[in-house]
C-alpha cells in the first residue's frame, strides 16, 4: 500500500569497500529491489538513479562548500536493477559557480544508462522573499493504495500521503513523499531527497492510464532554490499533453517551510506496445 510503507533500508548497496570523495573516482553499487519503477522490475525509476548521480556531484572535493542550483540528468536508456557505477568530474572550475558532471554506467552492458550535469553554487546569504509554507502539512493527507496495474519498488520504499490526485486519478496531484536511504549505512543529504522524489511528477500527475499508455521521462531538469528541510518533500505536479508523443511533467516542490525547487520532465508518450 502507498504509503505505509515497510521503507527499505536504502535504494543501493556500496560494491566498494571504502570510497571516498575524489575527482573522476568510479564508485560501484548493487542496485536493490526498491530501485524498480511502475513499468518492469527490471528498470529503475528515475528517481533513484538522479539522487545517486548528484551523490557522485557532492562528493567531489570541489564541491565541498557549494550546493547544487541546477540539476539536469539525461536518461540513456532503461537504468537496470542490477550493478552499476558512478563517476563524476568538474568540467567548468569556477570562483563563483562550478559546472560538474556525473555518468551512470550500467555494468553488465557495458554501457552508459544516464548523464547529469549540476550547476554548483556557493554557500552565501541571500535576500530571502521565498514564498511562505503550504496551506496545508502533510498530516492533511492520506495514504492510497498502490494501484494493480503498477510494479511495487520504488512506490512502495516510498512513503506517500495525498492531499489531492493520485496515481489512479487523471489531472494534476499534490503529494508529500519520504524516500528511504539513497546508500546502505549512510545518510541521504537533502539534495539527494529533493531528487529521489521529483521524478515521480509525471507519476503524481498521471494523465493517461498506465495499462494503456506509457509515459516515460527522458530527461529531467530541477532548478533548485534551497535545500529541502526535513524528511518530507512535497510535489505539486502537473502533466501536458498533446496530440503527439511529447508530453511535460512539471511540479513545484516544497517542505515545510516552504517553495525549493522547480522541475520540468520531457515524456515519451506511447502505447504500452512500443519501448524507449
Amino acid at each position: 500500500m502507498i504509503g505505509k510503507s515497510a521503507q527499505p533500508v536504502s535504494f543501493y548497496r556500496s560494491s566498494d569497500p571504502s570510497p571516498g570523495p575524489s575527482e573522476d573516482a568510479t564508485e560501484a553499487f548493487e542496485s536493490l529491489p526498491a530501485t524498480a519503477g511502475p513499468w518492469s522490475p527490471e528498470a529503475q525509476h528515475g528517481g533513484p538513479p538522479a539522487a545517486l548521480l548528484a551523490r557522485a556531484v557532492e562528493r567531489l572535493p570541489a564541491a565541498a562548500d557549494g550546493r547544487i542550483g541546477r540539476f539536469t540528468m539525461e536518461l540513456l536508456g532503461p537504468v537496470p536493477v542490477g550493478p552499476v557505477s558512478v563517476t563524476a568530474r568538474i568540467v567548468r572550475p569556477g570562483r563563483s559557480v562550478q559546472l560538474a558532471e556525473a555518468e551512470l554506467h550500467d555494468a553488465t552492458a557495458g554501457r552508459v544508462a544516464a548523464t547529469a550535469r549540476g550547476w554548483l553554487f556557493p554557500r552565501t546569504p541571500g535576500p530571502g522573499g521565498a514564498p511562505g509554507p503550504l496551506p496545508h502539512t502533510r498530516a492533511d493527507g492520506v495514504a492510497h493504495p498502490r494501484p494493480a496495474a503498477w510494479h511495487g519498488g520504488y512506490l512502495d520504499a516510498i512513503e506517500w500521503r495525498w492531499i489531492s490526485g493520485g496515481l489512479e486519478q487523471p489531472g494534476s496531484g499534490v503529494v508529500w513523499m519520504r524516500p528511504p536511504a539513497l546508500v546502505e549505512g549512510e545518510p541521504i543529504s537533502p539534495a539527494q531527497r529533493l531528487l529521489a522524489c521529483v521524478d515521480s511528477a509525471s507519476g503524481a500527475s498521471a494523465a493517461l492510464d498506465v495499462r494503456e499508455w506509457g509515459f516515460l521521462n527522458t530527461e529531467l531538469t530541477v532548478h533548485v532554490l534551497r535545500e529541502p528541510v526535513g524528511e518530507w518533500v512535497c510535489l505539486d505536479a502537473e502533466t501536458t499533453l498533446a496530440d503527439g508523443a511529447v508530453g511535460v511533467a512539471t511540479s513545484a516542490a516544497y517542505d515545510e517551510r516552504g517553495l525549493v525547487a522547480r522541475s520540468a520532465q520531457a515524456l515519451l508518450v506511447v502505447p504500452r506496445r512500443i519501448s524507449r
